[in-house]
């Protein structure tokens, strides 16, 4: 893959400091995410890889969309944990994962179907093929505390979005300076 690459692991939305999506919380949150792609791009990343978790990883898939229509040379490539991932999803859910599907330049099934490991295979594909890691995280036991060991195994850049420091943060109402 030419350019250099970026993949994204974190959260799911129970798991996050504030689960209301139209929250201020969670757009100061999205707001993070979002500098953390431009501050890539601007930095040469072309490559964008998500693994189509609810929450973090989709939120910046939906990103890397609205930045392809700025950007032509971006590519979003999309690495499920097995062939039929996300078709049992209802609803809003559904739209959105076939969505990114649709609009990803690539999409990777890592395992034809569903078994023990397959979430863990898929991290560890999207971090075989990376440069770099953002990972948003509040929880070191679990799926992306995994992940970013698994980066940090492998030497590739972390960054890290502390959801955990930042709970107070998200959850302070804004200071109005007169």
């Amino acid at each position: 893959m030419e350019g250099k690459t970026v993949c994204f692991s974190g959260h799911r939305p129970t798991k996050l400091p504030c689960h209301d999506e139209a929250s201020p919380e969670t757009n100061r949150l999205k707001s993070m995410l979002y500098k953390a792609i431009y501050d890539c791009i601007d930095a040469g990343y072309t490559n964008f890889v998500t693994g189509l978790a609810k929450g973090i990883d989709n939120w910046a898939a939906d990103m890397i969309i609205e930045f392809k229509t700025k950007n032509e040379n971006l590519r979003l490539i999309c690495v499920k944990p097995y062939k039929n991932y996300g078709e049992d999803w209802k609803g809003y859910e559904r739209w959105e994962l076939f969505h990114i599907m649709e609009k990803a330049d690539e999409v990777i099934s890592v395992c034809d179907g569903y078994q023990k490991n397959c979430m863990r295979l898929r991290n560890e594909k999207m971090v075989d093929m990376s440069d770099k890691l953002i990972a948003v995280i509040s929880e070191q036991r679990s799926g992306t505390g995994q992940t970013v060991r698994y980066a940090e195994k492998k030497g590739i850049e972390v960054q890290i979005i502390n959801v955990g420091a930042m709970k107070d943060f998200l959850t302070e109402k804004p200071k109005v300076i007169k």
